[in-house]
C-alpha cells in the first residue's frame, strides 16, 4: 500500500485528493492536509463586500466529502517539506509519503508596499476575512461618499478579479444613490486594459476601454505603486490619487512552508515542474494550482504575473493526479501526460456589475487557434451558474466533473 499525500483543500487540492483516490482505489492511502476545514469558492468573494453573498453561502466542509470518498483528512498547519525523507512536517506531526502533490495556493505580499492591505489602509477580497473586513469599508463609504481607488499592484496576477470588484462597486455605487459622489478610479500594472496577465485577447482592450467610458471610470494602465498613506494612492511617476475607499489586489508569492523547504520552490515559494506538473528535481514530487511556477512568455513595460486560480487549477490538479496513480500503478513514464499551463484552456465569465462577459480559448496563452470574449449587456447570469454548479459538485465530490 502506498501512501499519497496532498497539501491544500482549494481548487487544486480537493480536486487532486479526489481524483488521485478515485483512480486508485482501496488499495492505497490518500491524505489531505489542509489549515483550513473548508473549501471556500473563492471568485465569488467579489460579492461579499456588497452583502450579496455571506461566506457561509460559499463555503462546504472538506472533511465530509472526503470521509465519503474515502480520502483521509489532516487539520494542519504545514511547516515543511523533507524530500530527503520524504515526509511533510505538520502542527499535528510528521507525515510520511510516497507521492506528494502540492496544492497549497499563495501567500499575499502586502509587506511589499508601504500601507497596502486590510491592516493598514486598503482593502482585499483575497480571503474571505478581507472580504468581510472590505463590506465594513463599504458600509462607511455609503454613509460618507468619495473617490475610490480599486485596481492591482506591480507584480500581481489577479487581474480578473479586480475587475470584477471594480465594476461591482460601480453598479453597488448606482444602487445605493452615491454613484455622483463617488469618482472612480482603476489602476493596474497591465500595459494596456484586458491584458489579464495572458497577453490579452482581440477584442478585449476596445471592451473594456467601452466599459471605462460607459461606467465614468478614470484608469491608469502601466502603473506603479510607491505608497499608500491613510488619504492618497501615490503612484511612482508622482502622481497621487485621493481616496476614501481603496481595494487593490497585492502581489503574491508561493505558500510560506514552500520557502522554508530548501530548494522544493523558487525564490518565491513557488514549485519549479515540469509539463506533466512533476518536480524538476525530486520525481516523486508534484504540483497544481496556484503553487506551480509559470514562466511568462512575454515580457511588460511593469512587472506582473499570470492568473492560476479556477479552472487551469482544477485541470493541472487532474493531470498531476492522474500522473501519480500511473507510477504508482507501474505504468512508464513515457505514459504520464504533459501539458504545459499555457496550454490549458481559457474557461472564465467575467462579471461586470449586472453584466457579464463570457471569455473563452483553446489555449491560455498565444499562440491560440481560438478565443474570443461574449458580452452579455442584460444579466449577469453565466457567473452565478457557474457558482452554484462548482458548489453542487464539490459537495458530492465529483472532481472528475470539468
Amino acid at each position: 500500500m502506498s501512501e499519497v499525500v496532498v497539501i491544500g483543500s482549494s481548487f487544486a487540492g480537493l480536486t487532486g485528493a479526489l481524483e488521485a483516490k478515485r483512480k486508485l482505489g482501496p488499495g492505497h492511502t490518500v491524505t489531505l492536509i489542509s489549515r483550513t476545514a473548508d473549501f471556500v469558492y473563492i471568485p465569488s468573494l467579489i460579492w461579499v463586500p456588497f452583502g450579496w453573498r455571506e461566506v457561509k453561502d460559499i463555503s462546504i466542509p472538506v472533511k465530509p466529502i472526503l470521509d465519503k470518498h474515502g480520502v483521509d483528512f489532516l487539520k494542519a498547519e504545514v511547516s515543511r517539506v523533507n524530500p530527503e525523507t520524504n515526509t511533510v512536517s505538520t502542527s499535528e506531526g510528521e507525515v510520511a509519503y510516497d507521492y506528494l502533490l502540492v496544492a497549497s495556493g499563495v501567500s499575499t505580499r502586502f509587506d511589499l508596499i508601504e500601507g497596502l492591505g486590510p491592516e493598514e489602509n486598503t482593502y482585499s477580497v483575497c480571503t474571505p476575512g478581507h472580504a468581510e473586513k472590505a463590506r465594513e469599508g463599504w458600509k462607511k463609504l455609503v454613509e460618507d461618499p468619495g473617490p475610490v481607488v480599486v485596481g492591482a499592484t506591480q507584480g500581481a496576477s489577479c487581474m480578473g478579479a479586480g475587475y470584477e470588484f471594480l465594476f461591482n462597486l460601480e453598479y453597488a455605487a448606482r444602487k445605493a444613490g452615491v454613484r455622483d459622489r463617488v469618482d472612480i478610479t482603476w489602476i493596474t500594472p497591465e500595459p494596456y486594459l484586458a491584458h489579464f496577465g495572458i497577453d490579452g485577447m482581440t477584442g478585449g482592450e476596445a471592451m473594456l476601454k467601452g466599459f471605462m467610458k460607459k461606467f465614468n471610470i478614470k484608469y491608469v494602465t502601466n502603473s506603479e505603486v510607491e505608497r499608500i498613506t491613510e488619504t492618497d494612492v501615490v503612484l511612482k511617476d508622482g502622481r497621487k490619487l485621493p481616496y476614501k475607499y481603496s481595494m487593490i489586489i497585492p502581489p503574491f508569492n508561493g505558500a510560506r512552508f514552500v520557502k522554508d523547504s530548501g530548494d522544493l520552490g523558487d525564490e518565491k515559494g513557488f514549485i519549479p515542474i515540469n509539463d506533466t506538473y512533476r518536480h524538476k528535481k525530486y520525481a516523486n514530487i508534484f504540483a497544481a494550482g496556484l503553487a506551480v511556477a509559470v514562466p511568462l512568455p512575454f515580457t511588460t513595460p511593469v512587472a506582473m504575473g499570470m492568473p492560476k486560480t479556477g479552472f487551469p487549477s482544477e485541470e493541472s490538479a487532474k493531470i498531476a493526479s492522474h500522473n501519480i496513480v500511473k507510477l504508482l500503478q507501474g505504468e512508464p513514464e513515457s505514459s504520464l501526460k504533459a501539458k504545459p499551463w499555457g496550454k490549458i484552456p481559457g474557461l472564465c465569465v467575467l462579471d461586470a456589475g449586472h453584466k457579464e462577459v463570457v471569455i473563452l480559448s483553446n489555449h491560455m496563452l498565444k499562440p491560440r487557434q481560438f478565443a474570443v470574449m461574449i458580452p452579455n449587456p442584460l444579466v449577469n447570469i453565466a457567473k452565478r451558474a457557474l457558482e452554484k454548479y462548482f458548489l453542487w459538485k464539490t459537495r458530492r465530490g465529483l472532481s472528475y466533473l470539468m
